[in-house]
């Protein structure tokens, strides 16, 4: 006979999941997860139509947000609210979401970009082609002083749906049932033209609540960068005469948080240690240990270490406290500038505090302008979330033409969010806590 060890899985999971007690709110189970739904309140919103972005996923969640075009920053995403199944109303998620800075160094110390604060990023918006939002919309962006079109009109934000293969699959003991379901995702895109590069800004949201974040970069090889003759370059084309520039992106976006509505959201850090087994039977122990982020940081990503950003007001049906997980994406870190030497930032708000370099905006006399002098002791009552993602772009021949799209980003993920998996099927709604086998 099979071992269920799903089963056994859950069943002894309160012997060793010390991370469990650590967690702020947590109380014993409120009740089933599936109490009768109220009535839904009506859906207000703080944009006109045209600015307004709602989907119903076929999985049964519903994304709203509004959007709006910065001038350095390009599309910038407002309000973000998710509403899985059995949530009477949307829960917010993000005040608002954006590109924090695209820095590009090069390896010769010869050239160095900041390329939404110098280089006209969100100038550079380029309209889409049809086929390029397969089974959806595109919608209007106005960009003053666009070379794209002569009315300041650019059709270049594009909205639409996309399968993303298994959203869960459980078949416990037996092959008469199997529960599974194909995920759907929100996406949500642009591009814009920064010389020879064309950033792609993506933004998934998942119908399980997750949102993912990816900047992918395509176009072509800047053909005056052919000359790396100090020993740095990749040798492009037929034999090795020319040599293209290695570089890296290092790219940040600025998170602002509002779950539930409030701003007043708590940052919490956790670390497991794995210690060899104390006895010859024994496996390794793990412990995890939560810490409270109280005043600004600046953080780097080690292994078993992770964040997540608590709220303040909102709770699931089962008690605990709603929180996203942030998750990083994998990274190549740039330690050439003190802004880049740091994974994660929190930061308190100030409004004149938008880019994570070469910020344009007046903070006052010493306030610096880069996201690491930001980080000097304040008590965190309205974190603001700015993430680094790097990548070493050493060219290869087959970045020649046009370059094949590469990416970089991360996701949050809800923890605790909703009492069970807002895709649970009706059958197994009952089993929140110790399940039954299916």
């Amino acid at each position: 006979m099979r071992v269920n060890r799903i089963s056994r899985a859950r069943s002894g999971a309160a012997v060793g999941l010390t991370a469990t007690a650590l967690a702020a709110g947590l109380t014993t189970a409120a009740g089933p997860a599936t109490a009768q739904p109220k009535a839904a309140p009506a859906v207000t919103w703080d944009c006109s139509e045209a600015y307004r972005i709602e989907q119903k996923l076929s999985t049964g969640t519903t994304w709203r947000m509004c959007w709006h075009h910065e001038a350095e920053a390009g599309i910038v995403l407002d309000d973000i609210s998710y509403q899985p199944p059995g949530e009477a109303a949307p829960i917010k998620v993000l005040s608002t979401a954006k590109l924090g800075q695209i820095h590009v160094p090069y390896d010769d110390g010869k050239a160095e970009y900041d390329d939404l604060t110098s280089y006209g990023f969100g100038q550079g918006q380029v309209p889409l082609k049809a086929d390029e939002c397969p089974g959806g919309t595109i919608k209007t962006v106005k960009v003053p002083g666009t070379v794209f079109s002569n009315n300041g009109e650019v059709n270049g934000l594009c909205t639409t749906t996309r399968s993303r293969g298994h959203a869960y699959r459980l078949q416990g003991d037996t092959a008469g049932k199997v529960y599974q379901e194909q995920g759907k995702d929100l996406l949500v895109y642009g591009v814009n033209q920064v010389g020879w590069y064309e950033y792609m800004t993506e933004w998934r949201f998942q119908d399980d609540g997750t949102i993912t974040m990816n900047v992918g970069a395509t176009g072509m090889l800047s053909p005056f960068d052919y000359d790396a003759g100090d020993g740095r370059g990749w040798p492009i084309g037929n034999g090795s005469a020319a040599k293209a520039t290695s570089h890296s992106h290092n790219v940040f976006w600025r998170l602002n948080f509002s779950l539930d509505g409030s701003s007043k959201n708590r940052i919490e850090q956790y670390d497991s240690v794995v210690s060899p087994p104390a006895g010859a039977n024994q496996g390794p122990t793990n412990k995890t240990t939560r810490t409270k982020v109280t005043k600004e940081l600046a953080a780097n990503a080690k292994n078993m270490r992770w964040w997540r950003v608590v709220s303040a007001t909102g709770k699931n049906k089962d008690g605990h406290a709603r929180s996203y997980e942030i998750v990083p994406g994998p990274t190549q870190k740039y330690p050439g500038r003190a802004f880049t030497k740091s994974d994660i930032y929190f930061t308190e708000y100030k409004k004149c505090e938008q880019f994570a370099s070469n910020n344009l905006r007046n903070c006052g006399a010493g306030a610096g302008k880069s996201v690491d002098k930001w980080v000097n002791g304040q008590t965190l009552t309205h974190p603001i979330t700015w993430v680094n993602v790097g990548f070493h772009h050493i060219a290869r021949d087959e970045d020649q033409q046009p370059m094949p799209v590469h990416w970089q980003g991360f996701s949050i993920a809800p923890r605790d969010v909703t009492a069970m998996n807002p895709l649970t099927p009706a059958e197994l709604a009952d089993q929140n806590g110790r399940p039954r086998n299916p």
